[in-house]
């Protein structure tokens, strides 16, 4: 990409070969529990993730993300433990066909991945006033899980699958990673390279929930309101 005067650089449209392999790592993108390899991840690899995550959007340049890398067997297991029985308290919320459903499903990657990564946001990086956060304090997590998505597109066009584990208690991860009290842990990623993946997405294959039409969730100016159909739009000879 060709400099311009003042910092700038040339914007334009990718190749069209560029374009279709973005799309590609969104639409094949999946959250991966049960088809880790057991092949260790190059560290090389791993830098190459981590500065994707880095290279993320975040309020006021803000960047609050840290990123704790976790290999040790034992570390794995209590983390697995830590999930298991928080798992088992949402399995309680569910009831009948919707329990036994939910029971069947694989939640977690946690020993079988190589790599666990815990990726959190410090709420007090940048001082008291952050340009951009004066009105809304969460945005530093907002720009936060974006380095999560950054990380999971990234690991897609590598061969690497991406596994998110959410049921936890925030108590067993702060004791678990020492984090201090401004330290929020936002996203657990299971990580380890994959042979193969779900062709859609292992909830919607299981039965669990299903993709939305994209139709009724876009609106126009204001809530509830439809956008105009290109036909209606379209002036004469058009």
């Amino acid at each position: 990409m060709q400099s311009k005067p003042g910092g700038l650089a040339a914007a334009g449209p990718f190749s069209a070969e560029e374009r279709a392999a973005v799309y590609r790592a969104i639409t094949t993108r999946r959250d991966v529990r049960s088809q880790f390899l057991p092949d260790p991840l190059p560290e090389a690899l791993v830098q190459r993730l981590l500065m994707a995550a880095h290279h993320a959007p975040s309020v006021g340049l803000m960047q609050p993300w840290n990123f704790i890398l976790v290999r040790e067997a034992a570390a794995k297991a209590r983390m697995r433990a830590a999930f298991e029985r928080a798992n088992a308290a949402a399995s309680a919320r569910f009831a009948g066909a919707r329990r036994a459903l939910y029971d069947s499903l694989k939640l977690q990657g946690i020993t079988e991945a190589p790599l666990n990564l815990c990726i959190t946001c410090d709420r007090t990086r940048g001082g008291p006033v952050v340009l951009g956060r004066t009105q809304n304090r969460d945005t530093d997590l907002y720009s936060t899980v974006c380095a999560v998505q950054n990380l999971w597109l990234a690991a897609r066009a590598e061969g690497v699958g991406v596994g998110w584990v959410s049921i936890f208690e925030e108590a067993d991860l702060r004791a678990e990673l020492g984090l201090p009290e401004e330290v929020v842990p936002v996203a657990w990623l299971c990580l380890g390279y994959v042979a193969e993946l779900h062709e859609s997405p292992e909830l919607e294959a299981r039965g669990w929930a299903k993709r939305r039409a994209l139709a009724p969730l876009v609106f126009e100016g204001t809530w509830g309101r439809a956008p105009a159909r290109p036909d209606e739009t379209a002036g004469p000879g058009e």
